[in-house]
C-alpha cells in the first residue's frame, strides 16, 4: 500500500502506525498497530479514538494484512474481531461492511487496499463538506462551546465539529471557544485544547461543571459537538456529558448543533433507546492515569458507574450538520432525516 499520513494514522513500510492519543499533548508517540490484537488494545485504551478514525484504522489494517498474505478466512475472522472492538461507534461497522464486500472479490487483497484508501479519501471530503455547511451557521463574534474532541485527531480530515469551528475562525467569526475538559479521560483538555492551539483558534479551557454558569451569563452563543451514532429518528449518542449540555442549552435558548458524516447515521437503529452504550473501567473514575503516571483518589472498593456515551434526544438538537447539508428539526419532526 502507498505511504499515507493523517494527523493520527500512518502507513509506512506496509505497516500501520497510530499516534498515541493518551500521551498527548506532552508526548507525540507513534505506536505500532501491526496486528489485530495490537489495534484492538489501542482502541480499548483510547490511544485510537473518534468514531471515523476507529473505522479507518480497522479498514487500513485489514488491507495491510491482506497484502501481507493473510487468507480470506483469516481476514474474515480479523474483521469480526475488529468490528466488536467498540460497540457504540457505528462508523466502525459501516466501514467494515464495505471491507467485507471487498473481501468477496477474486483479488481481495487489491480490493481491500483500494477500498481502505477510498474510505480515507472519502472521510477527508466528508469533513471538508461538514466544515463548509456548519461554518455558515456561525455568527460573527461567536463564543462557542464544544465537548470532547472532534478534530483531525478523530478523523482523516479536518474533523467534524472542530472542523466547523476552525473554518468559522478562518472566516473571522469565532471570538472564543469554551473547551470542556471532558471527564473522565480529559479528551477536551488534552486533545481539543492542543488542536485549537495548533490551529491558532482562541480558546479557554473549563471544567465540565462550569458550562451552565457560562450559559447563564450569556457567554455561550452556540454549542457544537460530534456524534458516535445517530439513530433514524435523530437521537444522538456522543461522549458522556453531551446530553447535559443539550438540556442546559435548551433551558437557556442556545443553539445546539451536532456535526457528523452521514456514515454516523444508523438507519437500522430506530431511536436512541436502541444504541448500545459502552461501559468502561472503574479505574477511569476512581483515579487518573496518563503519560505522567497514575493516581488513585477513591476507595479501592468504590462502586462505579462509567458509561462512555450518553444519548441526546432529537428534540433538544437545533440542527444535524452532515456532509450533505443541514438537517433541520422540522425535517426530523416530519420523519424526514435525509443525509
Amino acid at each position: 500500500m502507498q505511504t499515507l499520513r493523517t494527523t493520527s494514522l500512518e502507513v509506512r513500510d506496509n505497516q500501520l502506525w497510530i499516534l498515541d492519543q493518551q500521551a498527548l499533548p506532552q508526548q507525540q508517540n507513534w505506536l505500532a498497530a501491526h496486528t489485530v490484537a495490537q489495534l484492538v488494545e489501542h482502541i480499548h485504551a483510547l490511544r485510537v479514538r473518534g468514531a471515523p478514525l476507529i473505522g479507518l484504522s480497522a479498514s487500513l489494517l485489514l488491507a495491510l494484512l491482506a497484502e501481507q498474505g493473510l487468507s480470506r478466512a483469516a481476514l474474515a475472522e480479523a474483521l469480526a474481531v475488529l468490528r466488536a472492538a467498540r460497540p457504540t461507534a457505528v462508523n466502525l461497522m459501516n466501514n467494515l461492511d464495505r471491507m467485507k464486500q471487498a473481501l468477496q472479490q477474486a483479488d481481495y487483497a487489491a480490493a481491500l487496499s483500494a477500498e481502505a484508501l477510498r474510505l480515507v479519501d472519502e472521510d477527508k471530503a466528508l469533513c471538508a463538506s461538514i466544515a463548509r455547511a456548519g461554518s455558515a451557521l456561525v455568527k460573527p463574534g461567536s463564543q462557542l462551546l464544544t465537548h470532547c474532541n472532534t478534530g483531525g485527531l478523530a478523523t482523516a480530515g479536518v474533523g467534524t465539529a472542530l472542523g466547523v469551528i476552525a473554518a468559522a475562525h478562518r472566516q473571522g467569526h469565532v471570538r472564543n471557544v469554551w473547551v470542556d475538559e471532558t471527564r473522565p479521560l480529559l479528551q477536551g483538555g488534552r486533545l481539543t485544547a492542543w488542536e485549537l492551539g495548533e490551529l491558532g483558534v482562541p480558546y479557554t479551557l473549563i471544567a465540565d461543571a462550569m458550562a451552565a454558569s457560562l450559559m447563564a451569563r450569556g457567554e455561550v452563543d452556540a454549542i457544537w459537538v460530534g456524534a458516535d451514532r445517530i439513530a433514524a429518528n435523530g437521537d444522538v449518542a456522543n461522549k458522556i456529558g453531551t446530553y447535559s449540555l443539550a438540556v442546559l442549552a435548551h433551558y437557556h435558548g442556545i443553539p445546539f448543533y451536532v456535526a457528523a458524516p452521514h456514515t454516523t447515521l444508523d438507519r437500522q437503529c430506530v431511536s436512541g433507546d436502541d444504541i448500545p452504550i459502552e461501559q468502561r473501567s472503574a479505574a477511569e473514575i476512581t483515579g487518573v492515569a496518563g503519560s505522567f503516571g497514575s493516581v488513585q483518589w477513591a476507595p479501592a472498593n468504590a462502586a462505579v458507574y462509567n458509561p462512555a456515551f450518553d444519548v441526546t434526544p432529537a428534540a433538544l438538537i437545533s440542527g444535524w450538520v452532515l456532509d450533505t447539508g443541514v438537517v433541520t428539526p422540522e425535517q426530523v419532526a416530519a420523519g424526514i432525516f435525509q443525509p
